[in-house]
């Protein structure tokens, strides 16, 4: 533990404090990105097992009736992003926490972003498409 001459005692080492190098500062934008789709995803959720609910013995013409309605469909997209948002920054930690080989680290990162970006667009697509009336 070094003393810091303008405060109290710090862990850091003097050197890495002149060189700049410590917390990359994104780890909070992190933490706070995932609480607030997680939280979203609370409320999204419970709208969509409703819908889903509500929707159990009817035919096909009335699910999709129901899912072009401009509320459903956008609270339907609403959930489709936020639950691959979530999905990917729990990824990303995970990879971060339990894989070390940088060439391995990298390639998880990026096939976690590619998986979850083409299945949200995926998801949206077809919930606009039901929504247009294709």
């Amino acid at each position: 533990m070094s003393q810091d001459p303008n405060g109290p005692a710090t862990l850091r080492h003097p050197l890495k404090r002149a060189r700049g190098l410590g917390s990359a500062k994104g780890g909070t934008d992190h933490f706070i990105a995932q609480r607030i789709s997680s939280i979203a995803l609370l409320f999204l959720s419970i709208y969509v097992i409703a819908l889903v609910i509500s929707l159990v013995g009817d035919d096909y013409l009335a699910v999709r009736a129901t899912v072009a309605h401009p509320l459903h469909a956008t609270l339907l997209v609403a959930f489709t992003i936020a639950t691959f948002w979530h999905s990917k920054l729990g990824f990303q930690v995970v990879i971060e926490d339990y894989v070390h080989t940088p060439v391995w680290a990298v390639t998880l990162h990026l096939i976690n972003v590619f998986v979850c970006a083409l299945a949200a667009i995926a998801g949206v697509l077809a919930i606009v498409r039901i929504a247009l009336g294709a």
